[in-house]
């Protein structure tokens, strides 16, 4: 038995958004490349690379993991290189994408020779958050004026537009495509290669995978451009669970229990987005679970239950891949969760545990 906490990756569940994937590279043509900003676990990269052609970045260190844990394409993106780093993103990339046409200038003698690429905002996204949204007033996501990409395609060959963030809805997402063809086609028309950033959340149910598919393939024909697509929760979504057991329990006004891990901890999007974790079962028994941080609002959310939860109870806490174990830390101490597989047989096992050692050497 893994002792909780835990995250727990099953692989059949993963294999599942994988067949999807394959699926829609067959029949559009796009690659997909896994966006490591989302998901990094390079335990199960072995099993993604089979049906994925590479990864896309936002750091050096993401570069390097690419290029070292998962075969295919490594894409270097970062919203800013600095002058110490540029040699090493160079030495462990296929592709160069910078963000401004001043870090195009700014690396053009050491990048000379390397597939370039720029990231262009086309100024609209689906983000319902504007902490989250890259097309928001004064964005520094990427260029957004054609007049000042003209005169640098001579030194680029491609394009990242990423204004897709969650983006469940196929019409919204063919919609931006042809606002991003009429303002940007002249220039899209000059490059070979286009990626689509993420954000497409063609893995969720009933997606019309297919009409993706055929929009996906016009514009590569119509454009005569090779398209990328960086499936980051797409890739993931549904695979992961974090395992829980309960702790305490009290009463006061509700129903309160505590349980062995943090919502600051190890699943912090939910608290920067001020959203509940995910629990599969309903019931009758009402329920707030909350992290044994110090944090006051360090809460899962509330949930209904088949009976009242007790001391003990082994609780799961649903969809927990995405932005979780690449933002896990180690406030108040708390231990992190390790890191379990579940094979397609249904054996578990353990991949990577964290003690206290790796507290003492996260710190000085």
């Amino acid at each position: 038995m893994i002792q909780t906490p835990y995250y727990l990756i099953d692989k059949s569940r993963l294999q599942q958004n994988m067949e999807q994937i394959a699926t829609l590279r067959d029949t559009s043509g796009a690659k997909a490349l896994l966006a490591l900003k989302c998901f990094a676990t390079w335990s199960v990269f072995d099993m993604m690379s089979e049906y994925m052609d590479g990864t896309t970045s936002s750091s050096l260190f993401e570069v390097k993991l690419g290029r070292e844990k998962f075969p295919g394409e490594t894409h270097a993106y970062s919203v800013a290189w600095a002058d110490h780093e540029i040699d090493e993103v160079l030495a462990n990339s296929d592709k160069v994408i910078f963000n401004t046409v001043g870090q195009l200038t700014r690396f053009e003698t050491a990048s000379a020779g390397h597939t370039r690429g720029l990231r262009v905002n086309p100024g609209v996204s689906t983000s319902g958050f504007d902490l989250a949204d890259p097309s928001r007033p004064f964005s520094r996501l990427g260029e957004h004026d054609p007049a000042n990409i003209e005169p640098v395609l001579d030194r680029i060959s491609g394009f990242m537009f990423h204004n897709n963030c969650e983006n469940a809805d196929f019409d919204r997402f063919d919609e931006m495509l042809n606002g991003i063809e009429a303002r940007f086609g002249h220039l899209i028309r000059q490059m070979k290669w286009i990626s689509l950033g993420g954000g497409i959340h063609f893995t969720g149910v009933d997606y019309p995978l297919s009409r993706l598919a055929e929009r996906l393939k016009r514009f590569a024909g119509e454009n005569e451009v090779q398209v990328y697509l960086e499936p980051g929760e797409a890739a993931i979504t549904n695979s992961t669970t974090l395992e829980v057991t309960v702790l305490d329990t009290l009463y006061n006004g509700k129903n309160l229990a505590i349980v062995d891990s943090s919502i600051e901890a190890h699943m912090l999007d939910l608290l920067i987005y001020r959203e509940n974790a995910k629990m599969a079962q309903t019931g009758p028994h009402n329920w707030m679970i909350c992290g044994k941080s110090c944090l006051a609002g360090d809460i899962f959310g509330e949930f209904g239950f088949p009976e009242p939860v007790q001391v003990g109870d082994r609780l799961s806490m649903q969809d927990a891949a995405g932005y979780t174990m690449v933002k896990k830390n180690w406030f108040n101490g708390v231990k992190m969760p390790a890191i379990a597989i579940r094979e397609t047989d249904g054996t578990e096992r353990l991949v990577r545990d964290f003690v206290y050692e790796d507290f003492v050497a996260a710190l000085s």
